[in-house]
């Protein structure tokens, strides 16, 4: 269900909330540069499926509320130009925001996907509000790749993603030596989207399963 959250600078910005509300573990969920679309609600139900509280910041309502856009070349132009009027800064009281809306006692961590990927890495490293990390294709961890992470970290990446280069990846896991990386031969940026025509069932189903392993293990 949608919910409205109110950041820390006063910021209200809508917000999608699935789970049992009274969940042991619970994550933000941060989103694409697509919105709280109809895939980030799945993926919200899939998490809440596995007994997680969730909550999922819009976070283009700094610059345009209701943002629902789908996978179209003009989808994926207009993502980027709303991506970058979103102050970094702006994004991470909206994480923080949406963290503190979770069940009261519950262990919270943060997964991101594309975008959400890189504001998890943000969540990692400038906020202290999680106990876990979990970034998909985060296509600007590697410039921020020195910052000092405050908890676990697990981080996903397709070996052909054509916007994020193996020397990236290379480069995070070389300034990064205790971040768990894994890399999916042969997937492309996206791979985990079923709504995309980068998306790879596998490579997914395997990613899924690694970042529940990761994320049961440190929010027990």
């Amino acid at each position: 269900m949608w919910i409205e959250l109110t950041a820390a600078d006063g910021h209200r910005l809508d917000a999608w909330a699935d789970g049992p509300k009274d969940a042991r573990r619970a994550l933000v969920v941060v989103q694409e540069i697509f919105g709280v679309n109809n895939h980030m609600r799945h993926v919200c139900a899939g998490l809440a499926a596995k007994g997680y509280a969730v909550v999922c910041p819009a976070l283009f309502d700094r610059t345009e509320r209701k943002v629902e856009l789908g996978y179209a070349p003009e989808d994926v132009q207009r993502g980027r130009e709303l991506r970058a009027k979103v102050p970094e800064a702006g994004t991470l009281l909206d994480i923080e925001a949406a963290a503190a809306a979770l069940p009261a006692g519950a262990k919270r961590g943060i997964v991101g996907y594309c975008w959400g990927g890189t504001v998890a890495w943000h969540g990692a490293t400038r906020s202290r509000a999680f106990a876990a990390a979990c970034g998909w294709y985060g296509g600007g961890i590697a410039a921020a790749r020195h910052e000092v992470a405050t908890c676990p970290v697990q981080l996903h990446f397709g070996e052909k993603d054509h916007s994020i280069p193996m020397s990236d990846v290379e480069a995070i896991r070389a300034a990064q030596p205790g971040v768990e990386i894994f890399v999916y031969p042969g997937a492309q940026h996206g791979f985990g989207c079923d709504e995309r025509s980068s998306y790879s069932a596998p490579d997914a189903k395997l990613a899924e399963e690694r970042t529940l392993a990761f994320l049961n293990r440190t929010l027990a």
